[in-house]
């Protein structure tokens, strides 16, 4: 049986095709589409799907939305009744809006699949929003039996759940309702430090470590109450998003020293300092909803999704807890996620299927999307000339390796894309963590971002005890921990200039120690990540070090690549020096002059 989960019209649109309750095919809207998050109808990742899945015109049994609009529809409005007459202005450009584009998901499913040559399914069928997240969490998991945390904005009117999880059970215990959000209060934070919503929020917490919490008991004080079994209230004489078109308000400024940092405007000691008092008071937000996730339950095991479930920091906290015996979070935490979820949902939950957990997660390594044959790969070089070395893939992991010995910056496409915001070695960037100014050249030279966002580093599992306190598996990078003290440089020059705080070496491998000694950690085992894995083994074979950066193959603004073009693309405006399509290499000084037909640094916000 074909179930074909759907997710967007939000935030991250994707698809997900499940056969027999197996994860066949998982892919977002943006990597077809080259648009960042892109949130429209994903026709795009439909097709390909369905596609990839071999599925017949005929042999799709159901579709199954990963929401409820009607419902999130009432609770739009109910919210405008709320604050009238404040809030016109949002009114009256929010609902026109949601009808046009929102209401009629039915039919867009059905435009979608008449574009993919497919008839309307047997069923159509529409889950709650959390209920997707927390199914995207379970099923998939390694766990027979589980508490799961689901935190995000909002979905219909839920912002935070707790579910039990046994068997093909999933049970909804406790619900947090809109207004009061953690991802709401995270992202007014976001945007007041000049950040964009819905991306900009990575950011925020990569910038958290620079600061010292010293707003975190204003933020106790007036923004947010919390409870101890982790139920809250916002204070909504603060935020905007209710009544206005953003979403902090005058009074919020006042209280935190002046109007909100323009985007792209320098970075200033307050900025760090909100930044850090914002993830503070998160983590113990999210460690008092699972310690009483753990007390409601009598669970373990704990599964998260969730936007705020990409909050690596708040995760490496519970993590460290010792709450639970044993945690997973599903790597496309976020929107995407949801359409793996309500395909598992309906399969188990809604068909009654058994599930029998796979010990490692039935998430095959998140390798889930678009994978292209070598014939297509060459005739994309061969049409347009481009220069390139055909190796055996024992020989390129070899070359990959030793040049990236050498200090030079490798683009790898290889195998099937990722899904979720993560790359994890299949469309990666990768470089030698052992280089302290690698981080800086990276951000500014090749990603085109600010300089004093955080690598990561891709470890082989074997050895990341080697290199960090905790955590020994982490394959979806979503989990920060410390690096090993006896690896530490101490940096006693405190507070400084952002960009010669980066470049300052803190250990051993500075390119992926954060100014606290942090690192946001992907494992990699030969099972998951095999293509990677094989590099890194060769880089240690010459080095000693199992430890690379890995950072998304992408400049800033822009989605990861997906295609053999989409990355030729991308290696030809920055300064990656060597890129990798599967067995194909190719070498920036052997390459034609790189010639724009647009003004690409404009379209993505560079210029």
């Amino acid at each position: 049986m074909n179930v074909l989960g759907v997710s967007g019209l939000y935030h991250d649109s994707a698809a997900c095709l499940v056969r027999d309750g197996t994860i066949v095919a998982a892919a977002q809207e943006e990597r077809f589409s080259r648009k960042k998050h892109d949130a429209r109808m994903p026709r795009n990742a439909i097709g390909w799907c369905l596609e990839a899945g071999s599925v017949k015109p005929g042999d799709l049994d159901i579709v199954v939305f990963y929401d409820k609009p009607i419902t999130k529809f009432a609770r739009l409005l109910a919210s405008y009744a709320e604050v009238a007459p404040r809030g016109l202005r949002s009114f009256l450009m929010g609902v026109p809006a949601w009808l046009r584009d929102k209401a009629w998901v039915g039919y867009q499913l059905e435009q979608a699949l008449r574009d993919a040559g497919h008839p309307r399914p047997k069923r159509t069928l529409f889950t709650e929003h959390h209920l997707s997240h927390a199914a995207s969490a379970f099923y998939p998991s390694p766990f027979a039996e589980a508490a799961v945390v689901t935190v995000d904005g909002v979905g219909e009117w839920c912002t935070a759940g707790i579910f039990a999880g046994k068997g093909r059970e999933l049970r909804m215990l406790f619900e947090q309702r809109f207004p009061h959000s953690i991802g709401m209060l995270y992202s007014a934070f976001t945007y007041f430090t000049g950040f964009r919503v819905n991306s900009g929020e990575y950011k925020l917490m990569g910038l958290a470590p620079y600061g010292e919490p010293r707003y975190a008991d204003l933020i106790r004080k007036h923004l947010i109450d919390v409870r101890e079994d982790g139920s809250f209230r916002l204070n909504l004489e603060y935020f905007g998003f209710l009544d206005e078109l953003r979403m902090t308000n005058d009074s919020f400024a006042r209280l935190f020293g002046g109007a909100p940092r323009q985007p792209d405007s320098p970075i200033t000691e307050r900025e760090m300092d909100l930044a850090a008092s914002i993830q503070r008071v998160t983590d113990e937000i999210m460690l008092k909803i699972v310690r009483y996730a753990r007390a409601v339950t009598g669970k373990r095991k704990l599964c998260l999704a969730g936007g705020v479930a990409l909050n690596c920091v708040a995760n490496g906290e519970i993590l460290r807890s010792d709450i639970f015996d044993d945690v997973w979070i599903q790597p496309a935490a976020g929107d995407a996620g949801g359409a793996l979820g309500a395909a598992m949902y309906v399969w188990h939950q809604v068909l009654g299927h058994a599930r029998s957990p796979n010990p490692s997660d039935a998430m095959h390594g998140a390798l889930l999307g678009p994978s292209f044959a070598p014939v297509l790969t060459r005739e994309f070089l061969d049409k347009n000339a481009l220069p390139y070395r055909q190796l055996i893939r024992s020989e390129r992991n070899a070359y990959v390796a030793r040049i990236l010995a050498e200090e030079k910056v490798v683009g790898v496409l290889q195998g099937r894309t990722e899904f979720g915001p993560r790359a994890l070695g299949n469309r990666s960037i990768l470089a030698d963590a052992r280089n302290v100014k690698m981080q800086s050249h990276i951000n500014l030279a090749t990603k085109f971002r600010e300089s004093f966002r955080p690598f990561a580093p891709i470890v082989l599992a074997e050895d990341a005890p080697e290199y960090f306190q905790v955590v020994k598996s982490s394959p979806y990078m979503l989990v920060v921990d410390r690096i090993r003290q006896e690896r530490w440089i101490p940096d006693t020059q405190g507070r400084r200039d952002i960009t010669n705080w980066v470049n300052t070496a803190r250990s051993d491998i500075p390119a992926v120690t954060h100014v606290d000694y942090s690192a946001r950690i992907q494992t990699v085992d030969p099972a998951r990540h095999p293509e990677i894995y094989a590099i890194l083994t060769e880089f240690k074979k010459i080095t000693g070090y199992g430890i690379l950066v890995n950072t998304s193959f992408n400049i800033r603004s822009e989605p990861i690549v997906c295609t053999p073009e989409d990355a030729y693309r991308c290696f030809m405006r920055t300064g990656i020096d060597t890129l990798v399509l599967d067995d194909f290499v190719l070498e920036k000084a052997d390459q034609p002059p790189c010639i724009d037909t647009k003004d690409w640094r404009m379209e993505f916000g560079l210029d």
